[in-house]
């Protein structure tokens, strides 16, 4: 019996595998990877600095609509007190103005508005301030109107000054036929005598008519009365009524004596007397005497003294 051998017989070798692909593949992968990672950062990156950049050009935009919803603010508070009518105009639209001032103020004073409440805000800026402007054209106008109703109400008030000064003027009265003399008492007065010599004169008589006048009304007329010696000196003397008054120009004025004159409307009066008499002796010379009623001179004489 033949021996059989158990020595194994040699296997044929497999083929060695190439990987080299397998490691190019994956690092294909991971250069991918990293490269839309890279990507995707820069890709956040530039998403965050668009959104700060946005949150700051709304913070920027929110501070410029509060400077000028403040500028509005100011002009329509300057408004209120210059004219009557255009206040109870704001008073009647106080409610639509509140409301557009109270959502304008909601949105700025958000921490985080958005783009589309930045232009609300914008927009209600814009139509109150429409309003302001509609309101100061108002009040120009007004004025405008005011100045022209002043200019004319003060031409009216001229006019009527002017008529009234005519009117008063018209009232003065008017002294005619103006006579001065001198008089002698004898028999302890009883008795008159004219005369022209002034050692002899015990008082001065200045006779006048007051002319109709159809304006002033009937009543009593108080006349002033200035009589002057020769040297141009006021003949006065507070026992016998002298007194002060104002002339038509406002400048005060003595009167020697005054007398009350009863008017009738459109009828003169005649012949009235007022006497001035005095303790002391005339002197020789020209003696001046003028009429005055409300501050007027309506009329003057004189006689000469010898």
């Amino acid at each position: 019996m033949e021996e059989v051998s158990s020595t194994p017989q040699p296997q044929p070798s497999r083929p060695k595998r190439n990987n080299t692909w397998i490691y190019a593949v994956i690092i294909a992968l991971l250069l991918g990877t990293n490269v839309y990672l890279f990507l995707q950062k820069d890709k956040n990156q530039q998403k965050l600095l668009e959104t700060t950049q946005h949150l700051q050009q709304a913070d920027t935009s929110l501070a410029a609509l509060q400077s000028e919803y403040n500028a509005s603010l100011a002009r329509l508070d300057d408004l209120t007190g210059k004219n009557a009518q255009l206040d109870k105009q704001l008073k009647e639209k106080d409610s639509e103005v509140a409301k557009t001032k109270a959502r304008i103020q909601e949105i700025l004073s958000k921490n985080k508005a958005t783009q589309q409440e930045i232009a609300e805000a914008r927009a209600l800026i814009h139509k109150l301030n429409n309003k302001i402007g509609d309101y100061e054209q108002q009040i120009a106008h007004l004025k405008q109107e005011n100045a022209a109703l002043t200019v004319q109400r003060d031409s009216v008030v001229v006019t009527n000054s002017d008529l009234q000064q005519k009117v008063n003027l018209a009232k003065v009265l008017h002294a005619s036929n103006i006579r001065m003399t001198g008089i002698k008492l004898t028999r302890g007065g009883r008795k008159e005598k004219e005369t022209e010599k002034a050692r002899r004169v015990d008082l001065l008589r200045i006779t006048f008519d007051i002319d109709e006048n159809r304006i002033a009304e009937s009543g009593n007329k108080e006349l002033d009365i200035c009589i002057t010696n020769p040297n141009g000196e006021l003949l006065s003397n507070a026992a016998l009524g002298s007194g002060s008054f104002k002339t038509a120009e406002g400048q005060s004025r003595y009167y020697s004596v005054s007398k009350t004159v009863m008017l009738q409307t459109e009828q003169p009066v005649k012949d009235i007397n007022v006497d001035w008499q005095q303790s002391s002796e005339y002197a020789k010379g020209a003696y001046n005497v003028e009429i005055y009623h409300q501050g007027y001179l309506i009329g003057k004489g004189s006689v000469n003294l010898r």
